[in-house]
């Protein structure tokens, strides 16, 4: 059974005018999106505290809700559903100790009291704070998780999580650059940084929460879309030897239709598997597999309409004659 064909004759590379002018839109359209908008950090990069309660009666009312906790005068506290009614997500902003406060805690520990017995820092008192709050509101509440990250956590993160992805792309850069010719590694870095600020664009554009899983998910759509383009990229410098004489662009084509089914059935169940996940995960991980779906979908767009008719433009072909004429020399 074919559920694709393999055997299409697809013009692709006819079609990269078209194709740049909408990837040009998707990358200015995300960076705009970006210096306006900005992202919505999770508390992983930001700091702060987040509380996830399941309530009863199991339809509270979220305005008035929303009201009484900005009447604890704790910051700007957001609200949200977590998936049911009945399931609650709280994000308290960090808390910052006076220096009296953070001297009289200090004082209390070194005389060897026990931490529970010594003041609160800022931090703990707001949460119990709101924990009372939230005691007196409902029949019954059950805290499911309370994760704190302070600021100074936050901004390392933040950090790292840059790091990961530029050493990644640099990563794959060089192996790129060493399997095949310097063109075809600027090719799959033009299509990676593509499929990167895309995904992260669908971020800034529907405010989604920005946090370390989402930046898992972007090193997990650089992987997938530089498996494909190297699966494209190898069929390429395939037929460059074998076809010596074709032209470029109908090269090109064939290269991309010839590993189109094995390109398509790798997404199709790499969605299938996500969809899954998105259907059944519940909202913990819900941005996780939003930007994969997302990124997979553009990774598979950028293997075939990015990365291979930018080559085009890098003379590959000419590079490729060179590079033969060496070798037979040096033979």
């Amino acid at each position: 059974m074919k559920i694709f064909p393999t055997d299409t004759k697809i013009n692709f590379i006819g079609m990269r005018y078209v194709a740049f002018a909408c990837s040009a839109f998707l990358l200015i359209a995300s960076i705009a999106l970006l210096m306006t908008k900005g992202l919505n950090y999770g508390i992983d990069f930001t700091g702060g505290t987040l509380v996830e309660i399941k309530v009863s009666p199991a339809t509270p009312d979220l305005g008035e809700l929303r009201n009484g906790l900005n009447d604890l005068e704790l910051g700007a506290m957001s609200l949200q559903e977590f998936g049911a009614a009945d399931d609650l997500l709280i994000r308290m902003p960090e808390q910052k100790d006076t220096e009296e406060a953070i001297k009289e805690r200090s004082e209390c520990l070194e005389e060897g009291t026990t931490k529970t017995n010594c003041p609160l820092n800022a931090q703990e008192s707001a949460l119990k704070q709101l924990k009372t709050y939230l005691d007196g509101k409902f029949e019954s509440v059950d805290y499911r998780r309370v994760e704190f990250v302070g600021p100074q956590v936050g901004k390392e993160l933040k950090k790292q999580g840059m790091y990961a992805v530029l050493f990644s792309i640099l990563g794959m850069l060089a192996y790129i650059w060493f399997r095949f010719e310097w063109q075809f590694s600027v090719a799959a870095i033009v299509a990676l940084l593509h499929d990167s600020i895309a995904t992260i664009g669908l971020f800034a554009l529907t405010q989604m929460e920005f946090n370390l899983s989402t930046v898992a998910a972007i090193l997990m759509i650089a992987g997938y879309s530089i498996n494909d383009t190297v699966v494209v990229f190898d069929r390429i410098r395939e037929n460059l030897r074998k076809f010596k004489k074709m032209q470029i662009f109908e090269l090109l084509n064939n290269a991309i239709n010839q590993t189109l089914s094995r390109t398509l059935m790798t997404s199709v169940t790499t969605l299938l598997a996500l969809l899954a996940l998105w259907t059944f995960g519940g909202e913990v991980i819900r941005g996780f597999v939003n930007a994969l779906i997302f990124g997979i979908v553009v990774g598979t767009y950028s293997s075939i309409f990015v990365a291979s008719p930018v080559l085009i433009f890098l003379n590959i072909r000419e590079d490729n004659k060179n590079n033969a004429k060496t070798q037979a020399e040096t033979a």
